[in-house]
């Protein structure tokens, strides 16, 4: 049997002994949530985003939204008082990547859908301080002129429909049409008011 002075001695016994560790801790944490329907499974009433609400979500990463804004409400009471329930791990099983983030310059947005009025939306992008004056968001107007290209639509969702997202024949083929057309606002509003009404709706 090996004593626990003589690793602490080895370098090379104590990483060995460190990462079979980590292996055993990760594959015990890890594994079981594999096979979690809680984790696996679609919450009552999800469903994948359409055409214009995947290009809107495209359009939220490229602009960095989720750098500043998490999509994760804890299951702590300040949270759900403020934000609505907290997060469940059905609601983003559709999700590729997910965005939950870590950080929050601004408010969490896993609950904005339905808050706030499109036109409301529209003014906070174009400038944050219209609505917010306190706010140190920047502005977007180039997403009011910039149009949404849907060529590449269909691809992105048969790429999704190979990692169980569950699109029709029928969703992918008229996904060109559903965007072609409007602006980048359109998409990242249509996006921002469908986020956590799977749950707020139930």
């Amino acid at each position: 049997m090996i004593k626990h002075d003589s690793i602490e001695k080895s370098l090379p016994l104590m990483v060995i002994m460190i990462v079979i560790a980590l292996s055993w801790g990760g594959l015990v944490e890890i594994v079981p949530l594999a096979f979690d329907k809680n984790t696996t499974e679609p919450v009552d009433g999800l469903k994948p985003l359409s055409a214009l609400e995947l290009e809107g979500r495209d359009v939220y990463i490229r602009e960095g939204c989720h750098v500043c804004h998490t999509q994760m409400v804890r299951p702590f009471r300040a949270e759900t008082e403020r934000y609505g329930p907290y997060s469940q791990s059905g609601e983003h099983v559709y999700e590729h990547p997910f965005l939950w983030g870590s950080k929050r310059t601004g408010p969490d947005l896993a609950r904005v859908g339905g808050r706030y009025s499109d036109d409301w939306h529209r003014a906070h992008m174009y400038n944050p301080r219209d609505v917010v004056p306190e706010s140190i968001m920047p502005s977007y107007p180039w997403l009011f002129t910039n149009t949404v290209d849907g060529r590449l639509t269909p691809r992105k969702m048969r790429a999704l429909r190979t990692l169980g997202v569950p699109y029709t024949d029928d969703d992918i083929e008229g996904a060109k049409a559903a965007v072609d057309g409007r602006t980048e606002i359109d998409a990242l509003i249509a996006y921002m008011q469908q986020l956590g009404t799977a749950i707020t709706k139930r």
